[in-house]
């Protein structure tokens, strides 16, 4: 059975080739998915996003395709195409990606994108 053919209620699968297709906007996380209390989601990635970090949340970060560059205050890490970082709650980190990057995040569904920043700064509004 299809995702299409699905029957309201039952599992059904999910194309994350179709979903990221989709897409338009780099930096704008679509839930696919809800396991419990944690948010299952895609989104592309381009250019830098903004220093913060989450005071009560753990992230992962599974990359999907291309590759995404974590910054750290501890140091710098490159993710690949088929690898995953987690990112602890408290830790402030900034993703970055060079090229186009598809990822899929898991996280509580409750988490604010930005973390500890309240207001989106210049130019992160479209991203």
């Amino acid at each position: 059975m299809t995702e299409e053919q699905a029957v309201p209620g039952s599992p059904a699968t999910v194309s994350l080739v179709k979903r990221l297709a989709a897409m338009d906007k780099f930096f704008s996380p679509q839930t696919i998915a809800l396991v419990n209390d944690t948010a299952v989601k895609i989104t592309k990635l381009k250019g830098e996003f903004i220093w913060h970090f989450h005071e009560a949340e753990d992230e992962l970060f599974l990359v999907l395709h291309g590759k995404l560059l974590m910054k750290l205050r501890t140091g710098d890490v490159w993710v690949n195409t088929g690898e995953f970082i987690v990112v602890p709650k408290g830790v402030e980190h900034c993703p970055v990606a060079p090229e186009e990057v598809h990822i899929m995040l898991v996280e509580p569904q409750t988490i604010k994108r930005t973390g500890n920043i309240t207001e989106s700064p210049k130019g992160q509004q479209n991203r």
